[in-house]
């Protein structure tokens, strides 16, 4: 969440860069101030009250050395009253607080300066593009029906076995969903990233330090008796890893990465273009995801965008960046680019990745600090990407390696499957 210092200092600012996202945060952000007034009166009226006690109640030890015991007695009960001021007035500190807090929940990122104003992805700018668009043969097919063609993922089995979006993986489809999670976590290696094995469950504390609470409830599934959640994306309980640490400054910057199957409701999601991987409940997913110092963050989001970048030409599929604008922009994030790439078979472009800084925004909630070279605490920046989403990369190479008689393997990917062709 934003932190209320930076509030109180920039607040004009915040309210026109939450304006880019077309909310009008004005009352919201004078509640802020309001209510940190209110927080501020009251623990100055507690310190001075627990200040007073505690310098009765030296003052009343020192009368019964004294055998003044009934003056000290006297003083006895002006403590007890302001014993019970103090627990009144904690009360009120901690009403006043969690009333605070959740305004801030409330309340999403300012974008970066860059980020362009605009309501939804048709505002989204495309900022590079790189390799060609394959021409396919008369009569290609789209990714479900090749998958039905060669028996390599069955649709109606996992509607069968769950429902609609859980899709099953059979055969040589099994083993190039296998292939490109070890691969993808071989390229986050081998870039300096240290592999993780995540929970796939996860605590609302959890959920809260990302960002995910209380902006994304309807979208997560919801184990309602141990109040836990399956992971919308690995980027929950890696960053959660970092939550309530103090960190030294030298440990910066920190690289993870880790592969999981991710869970999302998609309320709301139909028609055509949620058919076949497009869009699904259950999908696989490998995360990468930085702590970094404030000073260095946006280099380091340049280094995950070439990084993406690196994996995706490697593959040969052919891709562009979005830069979304502030309206399409996740409620924690500073700034987002989405890489998508091109559906031959559909003819339309696939989201198969997000790389994003939240600036301070989580470590605010995290609680992620370091200890600076002024030996103050500082909250650090973190940043994470997908590298990759499965599903709709694995849409992309069905449908743009696809030839009349078979589907060819993607060459960096040969090693990993032990074939070159379905």
């Amino acid at each position: 969440m934003l932190q209320v210092a930076f509030i109180r200092e920039h607040k004009e600012d915040v309210i026109k860069r939450l304006a880019k996202r077309n909310i009008d945060a004005s009352q919201m952000i004078e509640e802020v101030i309001t209510l940190d007034e209110a927080r501020k009166q009251i623990q100055t009226q507690l310190d001075n009250t627990l200040a007073e006690s505690n310098s009765m109640s030296k003052e009343i030890g020192n009368l019964y050395k004294s055998g003044k015991a009934a003056e000290a007695n006297v003083l006895k009960e002006k403590t007890a009253q302001l014993k019970e001021a103090s627990k009144s007035l904690g009360d009120q500190l901690n009403a006043t607080v969690d009333t605070l807090n959740n305004l801030l929940y409330k309340i999403p990122n300012v974008p970066h300066e860059s980020v362009p104003k605009g309501s939804s992805e048709e505002d989204n700018e495309e900022i590079y593009a790189e390799g060609d668009i394959p021409k396919l043969h008369d009569g290609a097919l789209p990714h479900w029906e090749l998958a039905k063609k060669y028996d390599i993922i069955d649709f109606e089995l996992g509607n069968k076995i769950t429902g609609a979006g859980f899709p099953v993986y059979k055969g040589k489809g099994a083993r190039l969903q296998r292939a490109l999670i070890a691969y993808f976590l071989d390229k986050n290696i081998d870039a300096g990233y240290t592999e993780y094995q995540l929970p796939l469950l996860v605590n609302e504390a959890s959920c809260y330090g990302t960002g995910q609470l209380p902006d994304k409830e309807g979208q997560m599934y919801h184990d309602s008796r141990d109040n836990l959640y399956l992971i919308p994306t690995a980027e929950v309980p890696g960053t959660n890893v970092f939550r309530d640490v103090l960190l030294a400054e030298s440990d910066l910057p920190i690289g993870i990465t880790g592969y999981t199957p991710c869970f999302r409701r998609e309320a709301g999601s139909y028609g055509a273009h949620v058919r076949g991987l497009n869009r699904l409940h259950q999908f696989d997913k490998v995360e990468i995801i930085r702590v970094e110092h404030p000073e260095n963050s946006y280099k380091a989001f340049e280094g995950m965008i070439d990084h993406v970048k690196s994996i995706l030409r490697e593959l040969k599929l052919p891709y562009r960046i979005l830069r979304l604008c502030a309206g399409d922009t996740g409620f924690p994030a500073a700034m987002t680019y989405d890489f998508e790439v091109f559906s031959t078979a559909q003819d339309r472009w696939l989201e198969i990745s997000s790389v994003s800084n939240f600036e301070s925004y989580q470590a605010n909630r995290l609680r992620l600090r370091f200890k600076n070279s002024n030996g103050k605490n500082e909250l650090a920046h973190t940043l994470n990407g997908s590298s990759l989403a499965l599903p709709r990369v694995l849409a992309g190479i069905l449908e743009n390696y696809q030839t009349e008689d078979g589907i060819k393997i993607p060459e960096v990917l040969i090693p990993y499957t032990g074939f070159n062709k379905i």
